[in-house]
């Protein structure tokens, strides 16, 4: 009776482990790298700098060429490091990139929602080059900022997978040439 339970067992293990998909872990190939950013003052301003690495898989980019709008969010925060509780949020915002082909016209175009501001290119990497590079992005007032306390400022960048048609998000979420976001970057505030 107990080999036959072990047994059981070991066959229920098997079929768990079947079951674990192994597409659900990110691929090395593909995504999306905040390779810096830091921030300085500037005028009454703290200002960021960051540069990005963006590898899209081959998925992505046939779905873009083929008429799919790709949408990435950048989430940005400054926090009050603490040594009790957790630290103090004191600055949260974020935009959104879009980019998108336009295959009569053979143009990328890069839209950024915040604001409004559209541009043009006339190949993918120079659309992603556009979007890998962030100068003087107005973080925090240095009003803001006390002299006595450590701040920590932190980037991540999000693939919004629930921007993409209906019939291909099940496959975003479960292929992992869709994993296109970043982990937090995060780095000491100099005041």
């Amino acid at each position: 009776m107990r080999d036959s339970l072990s047994n059981k067992t070991a066959i229920l293990l098997h079929l768990l482990l079947l079951l674990i998909p192994v597409a659900g872990y990110p691929n090395s190939d593909s995504g999306v790298r905040i390779i810096n950013a830091e921030t300085a003052l500037l005028g009454e301003d703290y200002v960021l700098t960051a540069n990005i690495d963006y590898q899209l898989s081959e998925k992505a980019i046939e779905a873009l060429n083929n008429g799919v709008s790709l949408f990435w969010t950048y989430q940005f925060k400054v926090e009050e490091q603490r040594d009790y509780l957790w630290n103090n949020t004191l600055v949260e915002k974020n935009f959104r990139y879009r980019i998108q082909y336009h295959a009569l016209l053979k143009m990328y175009r890069v839209i950024n929602e915040s604001n409004g501001e559209v541009d043009n290119f006339s190949t993918l990497q120079a659309a992603l080059d556009l979007m890998s590079t962030l100068r003087d992005y107005r973080l925090i007032e240095k009003s803001d900022i006390s002299g006595k306390e450590s701040y920590v400022a932190g980037m991540k960048i999000t693939f919004e997978r629930d921007a993409l048609p209906l019939p291909l998000r099940p496959i975003a979420y479960t292929n992992p040439q869709w994993y296109l976001s970043s982990d937090w970057y995060l780095w000491p505030l100099k005041k």
